[in-house]
């Protein structure tokens, strides 16, 4: 299943506002927010699923914390 993956900086040097997307093909969300922390070298600090479509993290790398958005295509 295809999951897009939008990051929007909560707290760094990269101004707020700027989001981010990405398409990773997946099983599951949890699956998707991990190998997209991975290739990414970063921490996935909270992890929630929600019912439907849209799953809510935050992600840190280095400095950086980040929200992100799963969901599905």
């Amino acid at each position: 299943m295809q999951y897009t993956i939008e990051t929007r900086p909560l707290y760094s040097d990269v101004p707020h506002g700027e989001v981010s997307s990405t398409t990773i093909e997946a099983r599951d969300a949890g699956e998707a927010l991990s190998s997209f922390a991975r290739d990414r070298e970063s921490e996935i600090v909270s992890f929630q699923s929600m019912k439907g479509r849209e799953s809510i993290a935050t992600v840190k790398k280095d400095d950086a914390v980040f929200l992100v958005r799963v969901y599905t295509n």
